[in-house]
């Protein structure tokens, strides 16, 4: 890779920190829908230090709904051996050695393989990796990755399961392909941004008034796509999206999200029973993990088009998805799966199926990382933004050095060099659990209230 600097060459991984870092947001219901109506939005984070004497560190995370952090730090933790006294400049100029090394231990393997808590957390070591290696390069990391050499990329890539679906050679010949026009596409972007829609009227806690008003603001800022959560009660679901289209007009788009409640029967039927409403698409109609259950619901609802993908472990279910026709739109998520080279992986999938990309971003920090997934793809692989949106919520920006910044419904491209994981010190200091500042004292408030 290039870009690296001198101050890198001999510089090590020095530690491995992790922390526990919850936000309270189920107090507002924000991030409420019909299977988790209390989420507690939470990041299982990572920081990798060195003993470069630029002090430059490598942030990663992943994203959990509170309790589920207690397992995720510790199998953060679980890693650490793999990667304290690497070469920094080694570890930047090769990410996948570190992710083939994570992903193949053979007795942490045993708990997954490449699926659940290890995965996750292999992902967000590998995340904090690729961060380091952006800013050591200067760049932002969607400029890193659209710059670089396709026969780079292809070597970050595991083929592994996929090569049914996607040959090295065949992403090669995307890769190349994709580049054509990439300075073009690049103005573009600096200039325009890359089109979003918004999840922040919809939870399902919200009261009609409340989604009335958000869904009018979120046309008055640009957004031409807004998405309700559903699957709790369909009287209030038709209710709730007759108010929101009454809102929006006939011209916005509303996808619709059911977070894996239903039964792939009792999907087609609720799905049908809001078609009047014309939504955009069907998201986690059921299981992730069903495939042909999936394509069940999409021949089942048609034209209402079928999504899923932020609950998907791996490339290999993505493949298969593809290969059974069971989406219409595929969801990346920048902390689900094994980091960056697996969703790379997952990406060049995608342009080979030529299904679109529309990432999941609902969750602390996950609006931050996965722009840099889909500005890479637009520039460098797909060269479309036509039916591709980034979701966007409004929550805990704020936390982060380099927050996500929209205009007229559109992400700007993020130029501060990383992949925008670094979250503020006073944040990580403040809601850490038990112990930060929040936490400390609303606990102790809690004992003497009871």
């Amino acid at each position: 890779m290039k870009g690296t600097p001198l101050t890198a060459i001999s510089a090590r991984i020095t530690a491995v920190d992790t922390y526990d870092i919850r936000f309270p947001t189920s107090r507002e219901l924000d991030g409420s829908d019909a299977m988790n109506p209390d989420p507690d939005y939470s990041a299982a984070y990572v920081v990798l230090r060195t003993d470069a004497v630029d002090g430059i560190e490598g942030h990663g995370f992943t994203f959990t709904i509170g309790r589920g952090n207690d397992v995720q730090v510790a199998a953060i933790g679980a890693l650490r051996h793999h990667v304290v006294g690497r070469s920094v400049q080694e570890l930047c100029a090769d990410p996948g050695s570190l992710s083939r090394d994570l992903i193949g231990d053979s007795q942490l393997r045993w708990l997954g393989p490449e699926k659940g808590v290890m995965h996750m957390a292999i992902g967000a070591v590998v995340n904090a990796v690729w961060d380091l290696a952006a800013k050591r390069a200067g760049q932002p990391l969607w400029q890193l990755l659209a710059h670089a050499d396709p026969e780079w990329l292809v070597s970050q890539v595991d083929f592994r399961y996929i090569a049914d679906a996607l040959t090295p050679e065949d992403a090669l010949t995307l890769l190349r392909k994709g580049r054509e026009g990439l300075d073009e596409r690049e103005t573009v972007l600096l200039n325009r941004g890359y089109p979003g829609y918004t999840t922040s009227p919809g939870w399902l806690g919200y009261s009609d008034d409340k989604l009335t008003r958000l869904a009018k603001q979120a046309v008055a800022d640009g957004f031409t796509q807004i998405k309700l959560k559903v699957g709790a009660d369909l009287d209030d679901d038709v209710r709730r999206m007759r108010a929101a289209r009454a809102a929006v007009g006939e011209e916005i788009r509303i996808a619709i999200d059911a977070n894996q409640r239903w039964n792939v029967d009792e999907a087609v039927e609720w799905t049908n029973a809001l078609a009047e409403f014309d939504p955009y698409w069907i998201e986690e109609p059921t299981s992730p993990d069903d495939i042909l259950g999936h394509a069940a619901v999409r021949r089942g609802v048609a034209p209402v088009k079928v999504a899923t993908g932020e609950h998907v472990q791996n490339r290999i279910v993505f493949k298969q998805l593809l290969q059974a026709g069971a989406i219409d739109v595929l969801q990346i998520d920048a902390a689900r799966v094994g980091g960056v080279n697996e969703n790379l992986a997952i990406l060049l999938l995608a342009a080979k199926f030529g299904v679109p990309v529309c990432p999941h971003a609902g969750g602390v920090g996950l609006c931050e990382l996965v722009q840099h997934l889909s500005m890479f793809d637009y520039l460098a692989l797909s060269g479309t933004t036509e039916n591709r949106v980034i979701e966007f919520v409004d929550h805990l920006h704020e936390h982060f050095t380099a927050p996500v910044v929209m205009r007229d419904g559109h992400y700007t491209a993020p130029l501060t060099p990383g992949f925008s994981a670094t979250m503020h010190a006073a944040s990580l200091a403040q809601y850490r659990y038990p112990d930060g500042t929040f936490w400390a004292a609303d606990l102790a408030g809690a004992e003497e209230v009871a």
